[in-house]
């Protein structure tokens, strides 16, 4: 079972533990238009391995693989984010299913659920939370 990380946590643990990484599997469209979350200040960089393949949202075959290649290793303790915490709990359990044992989901993801107008960011996830993100 994977467990759900609030952002706050994740972002404490991302300043303070050095095994500590976050992936972003959402896809390039959301990269560039919506935003990252900025690791400046924690000395690091999102991961950005898309679980799925825009504009077809097939699941990116690769993703495991691309991971590895990335540098990630069973060793480090590893967040997945996307908008709202359902591509990165696949992508999560993918990578536990290939042998990582420390892998956890960015509970409700960068941008959380829609508020009452319709519009993400504002009611939970890494930005309603204030956590540091930037846009490219």
């Amino acid at each position: 079972m994977v467990e759900n990380v609030p952002p706050a946590q994740v972002w404490e643990a991302l300043q303070t533990d050095p095994q500590a990484r976050l992936v972003d599997v959402r896809t390039d469209a959301e990269w560039a238009y919506v935003g990252l979350p900025d690791l400046g200040a924690a000395g690091k960089q999102p991961i950005q391995i898309p679980w799925q393949i825009f504009p077809t949202m097939q699941v990116n075959a690769a993703f495991v693989d691309q991971a590895k290649q990335a540098g990630l290793t069973p060793a480090h303790r590893i967040y997945f984010l996307c908008r709202s915490g359902v591509r990165s709990l696949a992508a999560a359990k993918a990578m536990a299913d290939a042998g990582f044992p420390h892998v956890y989901n960015i509970a409700d993801g960068f941008e959380g659920p829609p508020d009452h107008q319709g519009h993400r960011g504002t009611v939970s996830g890494w930005k309603a939370n204030g956590l540091p993100w930037r846009q490219r």
